[in-house]
């Protein structure tokens, strides 16, 4: 059971981390006329044939650029292509050129931005320059990190209130699974990926220490994580000690080794009195 869940695990984090590099410091062209520039972008414009009139500059906070013979322009709100029809206009109008072939790509989307954060590999705010869905934000920041959970909190605001949902991923990617739950991320999203729940195993066991809780995982299978009993261990004297409800520490005998561990169990084996 361990192992077929460890392997799912890699199998997600293979998955994510299978498409283009894209980290926080890669500022290239990505984007196209997916979005409406915004204030902090950085835009360039060119001009066909008219290395005079190309620049790269950043959108200022009233959501302007300063453009040769225009002065300022409004471009918050619209498109690349749009931005490209006010500047060709513009020139055009002030007797600048006959016919300009004007282009514009977002070099920087600083405007919207999302946070992949916890147990991924390269943890971050990441531009959010295309209609990318939670898998495709993980995919970026590297994948679930090997100690990382296999669910994934999106916190978002709605209606002025952060709203926090929790998102299986072994869920979404099994056969039949809710693919509908890989939604469409919105400007300052947060995806956190929170540690993975584990076990305590000590005692009377080959390997004591700290182990990942794997889903419905038994008590047999916790003992085998731990490499099994010691010559002087004993069934009989398995301990468990679990947090209940109240917050206390209550400590279980177990009735079966088919029990289910719960998260930050602690396990102690005995030694066999005989």
């Amino acid at each position: 059971m361990r192992q077929f869940r460890s392997g799912w695990i890699c199998l997600i984090a293979l998955v994510l981390a299978a498409s283009p590099a894209w980290s926080a410091g890669d500022d290239s062209t990505r984007g196209g006329d997916t979005f409406a520039v915004g204030p902090g972008d950085v835009i360039r414009v060119v001009v066909f044939q008219n290395t005079d009139l190309t620049l790269e500059t950043r959108v200022d906070d009233e959501g302007r650029i300063t453009y040769p013979f225009l002065g300022a322009l409004d471009v918050a709100g619209r498109s690349p292509s749009e931005v490209e029809r006010v500047i060709a206009a513009g020139l055009t109008k002030n007797d600048v050129l006959r016919r300009p072939q004007v282009s514009v790509v977002v070099t920087q989307y600083r405007s919207r931005q999302i946070s992949v954060l916890g147990n991924v590999n390269r943890p971050g705010r990441y531009p959010l320059d295309l209609p990318y869905t939670l898998s495709d934000a993980l995919a970026v920041a590297g994948g679930v990190a090997p100690g990382g959970a296999d669910t994934v909190v999106l916190s978002r605001v709605e209606n002025g209130k952060v709203k926090n949902s929790e998102i299986d991923l072994v869920q979404m990617f099994s056969v039949g699974g809710k693919r509908s739950e890989d939604v469409i991320l919105r400007s300052g999203d947060v995806l956190y990926v929170h540690r993975a729940p584990a076990f305590y195993i000590y005692g009377e066991v080959q390997r004591p220490g700290m182990f990942r809780l794997e889903r419905d995982m038994t008590l047999m299978q916790g003992l085998s994580a731990g490499g099994g009993l010691t010559p002087r261990g004993t069934e009989r004297g398995i301990r468990v000690s679990r947090r209940v409800a109240d917050g206390s520490v209550a400590t279980i005998r177990p009735g079966n080794l088919q029990e289910h561990i719960a998260p930050d169990d602690v396990i102690y084996v005995q030694e066999s009195l005989f």
